[in-house]
Order: C-alpha cells, then sequence, then structure tokens
C-alpha cells in the first residue's frame, strides 16, 4: 500500500479542509518553527487509532479540534482521512479487493469517535487489524515523532521487545492467542459454572439418595410392624387368658390375709403408747448434757488457738532476721567493687583529657594552613568560569548570528511565495451569498423550540420509567415467592396423597372393592372432619370403619353376602335416624368433635360415636369411668379406651394409623394452594398489566429519542452550516482588506531582511576571530586550575585525619565521664540499701527478745479434764436415750409393717378383680384384633417360639421410633432421583467437553507461543544482522548489535548495544546526543529491511545531526525509499535536497495553518527552461 493522499479538516491548526498530496517516494514538510508541521504527524498517528492525548501533544482528546483563534471560532468537529493505493491488494482481509483505501476517523465535541473504511463504519479494533504487521500504528515503529528517536534507542528492553515484535509481524500472532486465551478463560468460567452446578446437583442427589432411603426403609419397617405386632397380640391373649384364672385363685387368699393382720395391728398399737413416754424424758436430760459438752469444747478451741499463733509468730521473726544477714553481706561486697571502678575510670579519664588538648593543637595549626591553598584554587575557578564563560557567550553569539542569517534567508523565500500566492487569492475570490445565511438562521430557531419540546417530553418519559420499573419487579418478586410455596405444598400435598393411596390400595379389601365396581366410592375419613388433636382417639374408637363406604341401595347386600370381602369392612346404610342422649355424664361426647358435610355421614357417626365420652388425660377418665353405664365408653386424646371396668391401651395400627391426620393436612394444603394460586393469578395479572406500561412506554421513548436524535444531526447540521456561511462571509470581507494589507507590508519586510542578512554575515567574522583568542587563555586557565585542585585535595585530607584524632579523644573522654556517673549513682543505692538493712535487722531483733515464753499451758491441761468429764456424763445420757428410742421403734415399726401390710391387701384385693376384668376384656380384645386384622393363628403360632412381651413390645416401640424418626416421607424421591441422575450424565459430558475444548485451546496457545518464539528468533537474527550492517554504514566504522535479556524470547527484553568508531562504551547512555539518533536511525531502519512499512513518518529525526551525518542519513533514506514511502519534516537544507515533493506549511493568519505544495523534479525543470 503507498499513502497518496492526507485530508485534514478541523483538527488542530487544519481548520480549513486541507489535502495534502503525496505522489512520490520522498515528501519533505518544511516551515517554520511552530507553523502546524508536527501536526501532520499528529494526524496520522490521530487516525491510525491512537487512544492517548498525551501522546498527541495534548491534555485530552478535545484538543484535537480547532479551539479558535483571534479571528476563527472554534469548530465542534474535527475529521482526518487517508488515502492508499491498494493496486498489488497487499491490504488484510476483506479491504484486499479495492484498489484504494480511505481509513478515517471524525471527532465531535459531545465525544463522539467514529471509524471508517472506504466510507464504511467500523470499530477501532478494525483499523488496527488491517494494520497489523506493517509496522504502522498509533505507536509503531514506522511513525517517528519529535524526541521518539531518543526514546528508542533509550527504552526499557521490554519496550523495546514491542518494536521487534512489529517488525516480525507477531502482532497478530499476539491478537490471536489474546483471543485465545479470552475464550480459554471464559471456557474456565463455563466449567466453574457447571461445576458448581454439578456440586449442587450432587448434593440435592444426596438428599434425594437420602430421602428414597428413607422411603425404602419405611417400607421395610412398616411390614416388620405389622407382623410383629400381630404375634404380640396373639400371645397376649394367651396371657390374658391365663391371667385371668390365676388372679381368681389370688383374690380369695388375699381375703383372708387382711382379716389376720387387722387384729395384730390393734395388740402393737396399745404396747407403743406406753414405750412413748419413758423416750420424752431420756431426751431432756441428752439435751442438758449437750450443752455443757460445747461449753468444754469451746474453751479447749481457744486456748489451743491462741498457742499456735505464738509459736508461728516467733518462727517467722527468725527466718526475716536470718535474711537480713545475708542482704547485708551483698551489699558491702557491692560497695567495694564499685569503689575500686571509680578509682579505674578516674585515670583514665585524666589520660584521655591530655589526648584531647594535643589532637585540638595539631588541629589548629593545620586550619592556619589551609585557608590560603583555598584561596588560590577559588581564584583559578573564577578565573577559568570567567573566560569560560566569554567562550560560551561568543559561541552563543555565534550561533545566533547564524541563525538570524538563515532566518532571514528563509524569510526572503517566503515573502516571495507569500506575494505571488496573495496575488493570486486577490483574483479568485467570490463573495457569498447572505440571503442563504438568514433562511438558515430562521430554520435553526424554528428547529430548536421543536428538539427542545420532545426532550421535555422525554425527560418525563425516562422520570416515570424508574416507577414502572420498581412496581413491574415487585410484583415478579412476589410471584416467584408465592410460586416457590405453591410448589411446596403441592409437593407435600402429592406425598400425603401418595401415602392415603397406598394405605388405600394394601391388603385384599381393593381387589374386592374393584369386583363390585366400589375402588370410586369414597372412604369415610374422606368425608368426615375431626376436631385438631382428636385423630388418634377416633382412629382408637373407629379402627377398620374409619374406611367404611357408602351404600346408597341396601338390596346390594345380598349380593355381597354372596361374594364376602376379604377383610373386615363396614357399610354406612341410608336412613334418617333420631339417637337419644340419656347419658348423665356431662363430659362431652366424641361425636361432637367430628363433623361431615354429609348429613347421612354425620347420622352414623353419631350412631358410631355417640356413647363414647371423652377425656383430656387417662387420669381424668379414670376419675369418672365409675359412673358410666353399660356398653359406655371414654376415650382420651391419646386413643387410649377406658370402661366402667377396663382400660384398653391405644398401638397405632400400621395400615390405618395417620390417616385423619393425613386428610386434615391435605385438606388445609388444599386451601392454601387455592388462596395462594388466586393471589398469584391477581399479581400475574398486575404484571402483565406492568409489562404492557413498560413496552408502551419504553416504544414511546424509542420513538421521541429517534424524533431528538433526528432534530439534533438537522440541528448540527444546520448549525455547521451557518456558521460556515456566517465565517464565510466574515473572512471573505477581513481578507479582501487584509490582503491589500499584506501585500503592501511584504515589501518593507523584504527590504529589512535584506539588511539583516548583510549585517549577520559582518557580526559572524568578527565573532569566530574572538572566539580564537579566549579558546587559548581558557587552556591555560584550565592547567592553572588542576593544579591548585591536587593542592585543595591533600590539604583536606590532612585536616580529615586530624580532625578523626580529634573526634575520637572526644568520643573517650564522654565515655569515661558516663562511666563515672553510672559508679556514682550505684554507690548511692548501695549506701542507702545498707542503711535499710541494718534498720530492719535492729527492729527483727528487738520482736525476737520482747516474744513472752509459753504461759498457756496449764489453763489448757484443765480444760481438757473438764471436757473429758462432760463427754462421759453425755455418753451415758445417750445410752439410756438410744435404749428408749430403739424400744418405742420396734414397736412403730411394727405398726407400721402391720398397716402397709393392711392397705397393700386391700389395693391387691382390688386391683386382683380389675385386673381380672381387665385380662378377660384383653384376651377378648386381641382375639378381635387378630380377626380384624386377617392374622392366621396357626401360622402366628410357628413364630411365637420363646418371644416373650416384653421383647416384642421393645421391638415393636423401635419399630414405631424408627419410623417416626423417619418424618415425613417423600415416596416421589425414586422418581426426582432418576431425573437427577440423568440430569448429572449430562452436565458431565457438558463438562468434559469442555474440559476437553480447554486443552484444545491451551493447545493452541502452547503453538502460536512456538510458532511466535520461532518467527521472533528468526526476526532477532536478522534484525541484529541488518543492524550490525547498517550502523557502521552510518558512523563510518563502528559496531552494533541487539542483546536478549532473558531467557524465554517470549517475554525477555532487548538491550542495544553500540560503540561508534574508536569508542569502547559500555552502555549506549555514554553516548552523545547525535551518535544516540544515529543509533537509533540504524536499529529502525534494521527492522525496514526485514519488514518495510508501506510509509515512514520522520519528523526531524535529523535535528541532532551534523552536515556529514545528515548526509549519510540521507543516502540511507534514499536508498530505503525504493520500498517504503517516506513522508519527513525537517529544517536541515541537506534533507530538504533528497526530497522530490516539498510540502510547506504556513501560518501566515494566526492559529491557522495551510499547505503550500512544490515539486522539486517540476520546479527544476522550470527553472531550466527559464
Amino acid at each position: 500500500m503507498r499513502l497518496t493522499k492526507l485530508k485534514l479538516s478541523g483538527f488542530k491548526s487544519f481548520v480549513d479542509p486541507t489535502a495534502v498530496a503525496v505522489p512520490g517516494q520522498l515528501v519533505g514538510v518544511v516551515g517554520p518553527n511552530g507553523c502546524g508541521k508536527s501536526n501532520i504527524m499528529d494526524a496520522v498517528r490521530w487516525v491510525l487509532g491512537e487512544s492517548k492525548a498525551s501522546e498527541l501533544r495534548g491534555e485530552s482528546m478535545m484538543d484535537v479540534i480547532f479551539n479558535g483563534s483571534s479571528n476563527r471560532k472554534p469548530v465542534s468537529r474535527a475529521s482526518v482521512e487517508l488515502i492508499f493505493e491498494n493496486l498489488l491488494g497487499r491490504a488484510l482481509g476483506q479491504w484486499s479487493q479495492y484498489t484504494e483505501l480511505s481509513v478515517k476517523r471524525t471527532l465531535t465535541r459531545q465525544g463522539q469517535s467514529d471509524y471508517f473504511i472506504n466510507n464504511l463504519k467500523v470499530r477501532r479494533k478494525d483499523i488496527t487489524d488491517l494494520f497489523l504487521g506493517t509496522g504502522l500504528g498509533p505507536r509503531a515503529y514506522a511513525i517517528i515523532g519529535q524526541g521518539m528517536i531518543s526514546r528508542i534507542i533509550e527504552a526499557r528492553p521490554d519496550d523495546l521487545r514491542v518494536f521487534l515484535e512489529e517488525a516480525a509481524g507477531v502482532t497478530r500472532y499476539k491478537e490471536r492467542r489474546k483471543e485465545t486465551n479470552g475464550r480459554l478463560e471464559d471456557t474456565r468460567e463455563n466449567l466453574l459454572r457447571v461445576e458448581d452446578i454439578r456440586q449442587e446437583l450432587g448434593n440435592q442427589m444426596e438428599r434425594l439418595e437420602a430421602q428414597a432411603e428413607v422411603a425404602r426403609r419405611y417400607q421395610g419397617l412398616n411390614e416388620q410392624l405389622v407382623q410383629r405386632q400381630q404375634v404380640l397380640w396373639l400371645l397376649r391373649k394367651r396371657e390374658a387368658e391365663a391371667e385371668r384364672q390365676k388372679l381368681s385363685l389370688d383374690v380369695e387368699r388375699a381375703t383372708t390375709d387382711l382379716e389376720a393382720q387387722s387384729a395384730a395391728l390393734r395388740e402393737t398399737e396399745a404396747r407403743a403408747e406406753e414405750t412413748r413416754e419413758a423416750h420424752f424424758a431420756a431426751g431432756d436430760a441428752l439435751h442438758n448434757a449437750q450443752s455443757d459438752m460445747y461449753t468444754a469444747n469451746a474453751e479447749v478451741a481457744r486456748l489451743e488457738a491462741e498457742i499456735r499463733h505464738r509459736r508461728e509468730s516467733r518462727s517467722q521473726l527468725e527466718a526475716r532476721l536470718t535474711q537480713l544477714e545475708d542482704e547485708l553481706k551483698h551489699w558491702g561486697e557491692t560497695a567495694e567493687k564499685l569503689s575500686e571502678d571509680r578509682l579505674k575510670w578516674e585515670e583514665t579519664q585524666e589520660i584521655t583529657k591530655l589526648r584531647v588538648e594535643e589532637a585540638e593543637a595539631k588541629l589548629h595549626e593545620q586550619m592556619n594552613i589551609a585557608p590560603q591553598v583555598e584561596e588560590d584554587h577559588v581564584q583559578a575557578q573564577e578565573e577559568l568560569t570567567r573566560l569560560k564563560a566569554r567562550s560560551t557567550n561568543g559561541e552563543q553569539k555565534l550561533e545566533v548570528e547564524l541563525t538570524n542569517k538563515s532566518h532571514a534567508q528563509r524569510a526572503l523565500q517566503a515573502i516571495t511565495l507569500r506575494r505571488e500566492r496573495l496575488r493570486e487569492e486577490t483574483g479568485g475570490n467570490d463573495a457569498p451569498d447572505e440571503m442563504d445565511l438568514a433562511e438558515k438562521e430562521e430554520e435553526l430557531s424554528l428547529l430548536r423550540e421543536e428538539l427542545a419540546g420532545d426532550q421535555d417530553q422525554l425527560q418525563q418519559l425516562q422520570q416515570e420509567m424508574p416507577q414502572l420499573e420498581a412496581r413491574r419487579k415487585e410484583a415478579q418478586a412476589e410471584v416467584q415467592r408465592i410460586e416457590r410455596e405453591l410448589a411446596a405444598g403441592q409437593a407435600r400435598r402429592a406425598a400425603l396423597e401418595q401415602m392415603q393411596a397406598r394405605t388405600q390400595q394394601s391388603g385384599k379389601l381393593p381387589e374386592w372393592l374393584r369386583r363390585h365396581e366400589l375402588e370410586n366410592a369414597p372412604p369415610l375419613w374422606q368425608k368426615i372432619h375431626v376436631e385438631a388433636g382428636w385423630e388418634e382417639a377416633v382412629e382408637a374408637v373407629l379402627r377398620e370403619r374409619l374406611s367404611a363406604i357408602a351404600c346408597d341401595d341396601p338390596a346390594k347386600l345380598d349380593a355381597w353376602l354372596h361374594d364376602r370381602p376379604e377383610a373386615r369392612l363396614s357399610v354406612v346404610l341410608p336412613g334418617d335416624f333420631n339417637f337419644g342422649q340419656n347419658f348423665r355424664l356431662t363430659v362431652a361426647v366424641l361425636s361432637a368433635r367430628v363433623r361431615s358435610d354429609d348429613p347421612a355421614i354425620q347420622a352414623v357417626l353419631d350412631d358410631w360415636l355417640g356413647q363414647v365420652r371423652t377425656a383430656e388425660t387417662l387420669a381424668d377418665a379414670l376419675a369418672v369411668r365409675a359412673d358410666l353405664p353399660p356398653g359406655a365408653v371414654i376415650v382420651t386424646r391419646g386413643g387410649d379406651l377406658v370402661s366402667a371396668a377396663s382400660v384398653t391401651f391405644f398401638a397405632p395400627d400400621q395400615g390405618e394409623h395417620g390417616l385423619l391426620e393425613r386428610q386434615r393436612e391435605i385438606e388445609a394444603l388444599g386451601e392454601g394452594i387455592a388462596m395462594a394460586e388466586e393471589k398469584a393469578d391477581a399479581i400475574r395479572e398486575q404484571l402483565v398489566m406492568f409489562d404492557e406500561q413498560v413496552e408502551d412506554k419504553q416504544a414511546e421513548m424509542g420513538e421521541i429519542r429517534q424524533y431528538v436524535t433526528d432534530r439534533q444531526q438537522r440541528v448540527h447540521a444546520v448549525q455547521v452550516e451557518v456558521l460556515k456561511l456566517s465565517q464565510a462571509i466574515e473572512r471573505h470581507k477581513e481578507q479582501k482588506e487584509r490582503l491589500q494589507e499584506q501585500l503592501a507590508e511584504l515589501a518593507e519586510e523584504e527590504e529589512s531582511e535584506r539588511e539583516r542578512d548583510m549585517a549577520a554575515d559582518e557580526r559572524i567574522a568578527e565573532i569566530r576571530d574572538g572566539l580564537g583568542r579566549i579558546r587559548v587563555l581558557v587552556h591555560g586557565a584550565q592547567t592553572r586550575l588542576d593544579e591548585c585542585e591536587r593542592a585543595v585535595r591533600a590539604e583536606r585530607e590532612r585536616n580529615s585525619d586530624f580532625d578523626r584524632a580529634l573526634r575520637e579523644a572526644q568520643f573517650s573522654l564522654r565515655e569515661c565521664d558516663g562511666k563515672l556517673q553510672d559508679v556514682f549513682a550505684q554507690q548511692a543505692v548501695a549506701q542507702r540499701e545498707l542503711n535499710r538493712i541494718e534498720k530492719d535487722r535492729a527492729q527483727c531483733a528487738e520482736q525476737v527478745e520482747a516474744a513472752p515464753p509459753d504461759v498457756m499451758e496449764g489453763a489448757l491441761q484443765a480444760a481438757l479434764e473438764a471436757r473429758q468429764a462432760a463427754e462421759k456424763i453425755l455418753a451415758d445420757k445417750r445410752d439410756a436415750l438410744e435404749a428408749a428410742t430403739n424400744a418405742l421403734r420396734g414397736f412403730e415399726e411394727q405398726r407400721l409393717r402391720i398397716e402397709q401390710g393392711l392397705e397393700p391387701l386391700r389395693v391387691r384385693i382390688g386391683d386382683l378383680k380389675l385386673k381380672e376384668q381387665a385380662a378377660a376384656l384383653n384376651a377378648e380384645q386381641f382375639a378381635m384384633q387378630l380377626l380384624e386384622a386377617g392374622a392366621n393363628e396357626e401360622a402366628l403360632q410357628a413364630e411365637l417360639g420363646n418371644a416373650r412381651p416384653p421383647a416384642l413390645q421393645g421391638e415393636i416401640t423401635r419399630l414405631t421410633n424408627a419410623i417416626a424418626e423417619l418424618g415425613a416421607v417423600n415416596m416421589a424421591a425414586l422418581q426426582e432421583l432418576e431425573t437427577a441422575t440423568e440430569r448429572k450424565g449430562y452436565l458431565d459430558m457438558q463438562a468434559a467437553d469442555l474440559t476437553e475444548a480447554m486443552e484444545t485451546l491451551e493447545n493452541a496457545i502452547r503453538r502460536i507461543d512456538r510458532e511466535t518464539r520461532d518467527l521472533l528468533q528468526s526476526t532477532f537474527d536478522t534484525v541484529n544482522g541488518h543492524f550490525g550492517r547498517l550502523f557502521p554504514e552510518l558512523f563510518g566504522g563502528g559496531r552494533a548489535e541487539l542483546v536478549m535479556t532473558g531467557d524465554e524470547i517470549l517475554d525477555a527484553g532487548v538491550q542495544v548495544i553500540a560503540q561508534p568508531p574508536g569508542k569502547k562504551n559500555s552502555t549506549i547512555h555514554l553516548l552523545s546526543g547525535g551518535e544516540k539518533a544515529l543509533t537509533a536511525i540504524a536499529l529502525v531502519f534494521s527492522m525496514f529491511q526485514l519488514n518495510p512499512a508501506p510509509f515512514c513518518l520522520l519528523d526531524e529525526v535529523d535535528a541532532p545531526l551534523d552536515d556529514s551525518n545528515t548526509e549519510r542519513f540521507c543516502t540511507m533514506v534514499k536508498k530505503m525509499s525504493g520500498a517504503t514511502q517516506f513522508l519527513f519534516i525537517s529544517h536541515n537544507k541537506i534533507a530538504m535536497e533528497m526530497a522530490e515533493q516539498l510540502v510547506g506549511v504556513t501560518m501566515q493568519e494566526s492559529g491557522v495553518s495551510r499547505v503550500v505544495e512544490v515539486d522539486i523534479q517540476e520546479a527544476l525543470k522550470m527553472r531550466d527552461a527559464a
């Protein structure tokens, strides 16, 4: 691709639409400083995608838009377009089919930045991809701006590697690796999400497996429970029959024993009363003796405590005295040692004082010598500085004069060009029409009014939207919450209904019901409503009648008698019933706690439950059982039955247990689900309404927003037209006046510049003569300064030695003073401790001598004898009381034994009678239960073996508790587990696919890294070879090479080693500015040798070079222009001479750049023709 044209409009100082044609391979851009030449380079960098304002010499991106001048207003849009010739189809991708490519970028003050390729809007990335690997880009090596040469050569190794990568064309590899790595990260995230779902599903499967296991355990436990219950009933029946016979004989024997014990009780009571009087007298005597004994014990204890206290005090004083003796000895030794230390440090102090005085004398003597040497050095340095300043001043004057001469010559050339251009502009300007401006301003006013109305309406809608969205989100959250509750309730109801259905389908009865087409007949428990808490009581009374079915035709009973049910079945017959209530108890009947919406069913319930009374507890039932009439029973809340002569304990029947409670919960769940569904439907209707409102508002906002956008674009377009027309009119007026003034001024400027050029030649010759004389004087002053510096260094070293000796002596003196102060302080502390110890020792000795001898031994002996006498009297009285107590206790125990024997006999007789009745009822009840359960007693007899009721009851309790511990059994868990297992299999395959995809992407990254590594290594070797060849060409000798700073080429830096002819510098930073520039140019051109860019931009890269180096630089650029198009900015005449075309940039109007193009070949032809 070749760059053929560059178009700018509103970009920095190029406010007017400007086109720069680039027909040749070597195009130079020239012009005075500040005229906007570098803005052309910034424009190319900007259109290629530069997004950092500092790289474009600005603080923000808005700085690239023309910001106005003293005569111009700011513009609202900047545009830059590059036109490329693509005859060879070297463009990448879809653009290779075009013979001409247009790359364009625009920016508005609203911050809208757009990119275009052939007038098609594209992304910034598309622009970057178009030039990948070509060396072109916002910061590639083919665009070298001011100061970039030094930044390239002094760049860090990592930054320099970027240029090498661009030259190698691996940028596209890096982009591919970045994209592949992005896909790899996405795959990893997807895999993490899948793993999270798998983990969550695994947890769910664990729960389902546990629930399925619970369901299987429930079935097994229930079967065991039914079997063990039937065995227990058979065993209980036989035990009850044997127990009834045994109890009848026990009642007769117990009655005889009761009469004999009553006679023995009366005799024992008479003898016990006589013994009680003697016991009272002995107790009073014992109380008096105990009082005397307590007094004697207290006196003995007081005397012993006082003697023990005096002995302990004397021992403590003697121990303290020994301790003080040891401390006195220790502090005495310490004081002697401190005295010796004091003498030693005082001697050292005297010696150190002598050293300090001697060092101070030597230092004072040396200080008198040094000032003269320092003064000579200062004078020599001032003389050299003065001469160098004169030399520098002369050189600066010479540079100024040379610059003035150059400026004068350029000014004369510019004056000639400006005069010709002004003459052309004077005859070619047409005045714009002011009527068009008035029409456009009127149209702009109308558009602004319409735009303001649309924006107000849009703002109002935008304020309403958040409220609608909030209300819609609240409705969505409420619907989701109710749906979760519905799902939980429906799952619970389904599980309960499944349990009810299994209960109905168990046993032999369902087959009989199907034969008689009664399988759909609802059982009784589905038609009744039991008061909460009384379910077990109703189950205990009704038992199999809970599953009773209604028969609307009694004639059907005849058919059923010929095909009798295989299990017990109750049938509810139709009819009107009026049961009387003659029961005199005030206890509530069970029928009052059960109701049915069907009157016939309610009548049957009154029949079955009308004579069954209720009690909260078994104790309440037993309290009123005596008032029960024959046939009536009381049932407790727990299901126990109490009749006038028996108690039947409730044990749940596993086949029917929980039917009523589950049915009540199913009905409650059904009501709750219906209410929740109604509420959810209402909220869903609101949600639909909110959705419709939001959609309507969004559609309305979209239409209005489109209206606003269209009108804004139209307003902007009209504003631009108005601005262009007004500016054109104003410019035409101003330009007409300005052209006349400028033509008059040019003549004056030309004469002034010619005079300045001649004066500069005279001053240059004078300054060069003076500089030669000053350089001789500078050399002599430099020699004198070197001699003075050597003398000063010698004197300063001697001063440093004397000063160091003085500081060492002073430090030793301060150390002696510190040690003596420490010794004085420690001596004072030792003396204070000695005084304290002497005082404490004297006090202890006085207390030991003052302690009285033991004088209380006699009083203690007397008190002990008195206590011994009191103990003897107390023992005699206690013996007498004990004898009376034993006698009384014997009679009382005998009476109690007889009384205790009587009551158990009475109770035993009553219990035996009750047990006899209970045993008879139990035998009958167990026989009935076995019959109702359809048990085969012969088969159960074989399983009895050595079974015992406690063991069986314990096993039944264990099974019941195990079933209860299972809690709510989810019978749907098996189906849910199967579904979850299938889903987990799908997720496992998906995870395997993702893992395989990760491996594929990782292999792709490794392949990209391998190819990149090989390409980079090859590029490095090639560029290094070119660099080593081009460097001597530019320098006329020397050597240069590139060195890797790491083992891994993908992340290793690149360091430049360059040694010009005759130099052995270790680092490139030691080179001069010109040498660094030449080295950087050699490096950049080495990359061009490998991967020539379509064009190269050079912004004053030859500024630091002298004439000879500039010539070598120009020779190399000409050689490379065969493969690469060069667009360069330069102030150097030698560089200008190599250009095939010159583009002049001027700024005649303050702040506005314009372009003047000159074809060198055409100019030469015109000169030859003249």
